[in-house]
């Protein structure tokens, strides 16, 4: 399955490697102030876009890798403690005499389970 998309993309990196080199042109005369270069503000946009897909890239591998190796997801942490939460809430309810024993007991074993 990964195989036919790496054979797609295989010539990517050379294609990007080499692209700067499409805007070469001969130099005019020596006294250039760049000589080689006829693109003008080409090669500022071509390299802020790199730039970006490159620091965009890397922030994003590393944001997938924590979540990775984190094991859980926001999910399961919020719905965790949401039980927690109403536990405390019937635990503080039972302390001040709002419920009795039984009713806590039962509402402790159905938040539980």
């Amino acid at each position: 399955m990964l195989r036919p998309l790496i054979n797609k993309f295989a010539a990517l990196p050379a294609a990007l490697a080499a692209f700067p080199a499409l805007a070469q042109a001969t130099a005019a005369g020596p006294n250039d102030w760049h000589p080689g270069w006829d693109w003008g503000w080409g090669h500022m946009a071509f390299g802020l876009v790199m730039m970006v897909l490159f620091w965009g890239g890397l922030i994003l591998v590393v944001i997938l890798a924590v979540r990775w190796l984190g094991g859980r997801s926001p999910q399961d942490a919020a719905s965790q403690e949401s039980g927690s939460r109403s536990l405390d809430i019937l635990e503080k309810r039972f302390a001040r005499g709002e419920i009795d024993k039984e009713e806590f007991e039962e509402r402790r074993r159905l938040l539980s389970d």
